[in-house]
């Protein structure tokens, strides 16, 4: 089984879930409008009793449990394109979504950067008043292992 991805910003607190609290849980999505999501939580909660579920969404049953940090690896993301994409008010008027130009825009610079850099590629959103599409490759990855024994 390949290991479990992380982002660096997330390192710290999953070795302290790790040898603090049993180990983490992955949950995966069976919520079929969420295909491919995941979450992951402790193993146990702070008082010792084991974790549930963390929503809806999640399987009643974690698809893994990982107690050794040499099961994770950690990466930074890398940002390979910054674009603005048009945006619209939703259906009920509560909520941004991007229209289908902005979206067959995202996918196509989605599907050029792994083509390019030969890694997974997704995209963020940045609200920070430019509605721009963040296009992101995974970076260096190490074992968390590696990242205890080294300090770094």
């Amino acid at each position: 089984m390949s290991n479990h991805v992380i982002d660096h910003a997330n390192a710290g607190r999953i070795l302290d879930w790790i040898l603090h609290r049993g180990g983490i849980l992955i949950w995966n999505s069976v919520n079929l409008s969420n295909p491919g999501a995941s979450w992951t939580t402790p193993a146990q909660t702070e008082d010792g009793e084991p974790m549930g579920k963390p929503n809806w969404q999640c399987a009643n049953e974690p698809a893994r449990h990982i107690t050794d940090a040499s099961e994770v690896d950690v990466t930074e993301a890398v940002e390979v394109k910054r674009f603005h994409v048009a945006t619209r008010q939703g259906r009920q008027g509560m909520s941004i979504t991007i229209t289908d130009g902005g979206t067959r825009r995202i996918e196509a610079a989605v599907a050029k950067a792994e083509q390019e850099h030969g890694k997974s590629a997704w995209y963020d959103f940045d609200y920070g008043g430019y509605n721009n599409a963040v296009i992101l490759v995974e970076g260096k990855r190490i074992s968390l292992a590696e990242i205890v024994a080294t300090g770094s």
